[in-house]
């Protein structure tokens, strides 16, 4: 598994999306974008949801001493941008137990922090209000939705400067393969192009499309 994890980390998103497709999977996470274009992560699912709650019942969950390190902590609260349920004690946290990033769907805080140490970070934006007595911790290590997508416990995420993909942790060989054909196909491509070829020709020639469409 670590050498597919490393193997999926050369990707971009992008190639393991259209992969995805080709294979009739879901798993482009819409709307949660990088906190900054520089923004990297790969690593298994460490799930995390919340619900709301009314005041003086909610809180915030100490769960960041339980995520291993490579892991990718996946928050699901639903899409919320009134709240936050990330800040820079949290950052600062993940840092230190060697975690592979964060992806929120949600807002996030204290971003400065988060830019300034480079912690990836993939989220719905950013938002300074507190989500203390506003959401609940109610579920670490069960299947979240984010982004209507379903991501269980060790599945993998890649994130990227064109956002995140979530790939189920029993399809990644077969999601990198087709995305490793497809990543080669388009280098191909770019080679011919340059070379003088048209990129109608040079499209058809490596059977392009038909690498990016999806079972029927």
């Amino acid at each position: 598994m670590d050498d597919l994890i490393t193997r999926a980390s050369a990707l971009p998103t992008a190639a393991l999306s259209d992969a995805l497709d080709a294979l009739g999977l879901p798993g482009a996470l819409l709307g949660l974008v990088p906190l900054g274009p520089a923004a990297r992560l790969t690593g298994h699912a460490f799930t995390v949801g919340y619900e709301p709650a009314g005041r003086g019942d909610g809180d915030v969950g100490d769960f960041l001493d339980d995520v291993p390190p490579g892991g990718v902590v996946v928050i699901d609260n639903a899409g919320r941008t009134d709240c936050t349920v990330w800040g820079g004690i949290m950052t600062q946290t993940a840092i230190a137990r060697g975690v592979a990033g964060t992806v929120i769907d949600g807002v996030c805080r204290d971003v400065a922090t988060s830019l300034d140490r480079e912690y990836p970070l993939f989220s719905r934006g950013r938002f300074m209000r507190t989500g203390k007595d506003r959401v609940r911790l109610t579920a670490v290590g069960g299947r979240v939705s984010i982004a209507g997508v379903s991501v269980a416990p060790g599945d993998v995420l890649r994130g990227d400067a064109d956002g995140v993909v979530v790939v189920p942790a029993a399809r990644l060989e077969e999601v990198v393969e087709v995305a490793g054909r497809i990543e080669e196909a388009e280098r191909a491509i770019v080679r011919a192009v340059r070379q003088g070829r048209a990129l109608r020709q040079a499209r058809a020639d490596f059977g392009y499309h038909g690498l990016q469409r999806g079972p029927r």
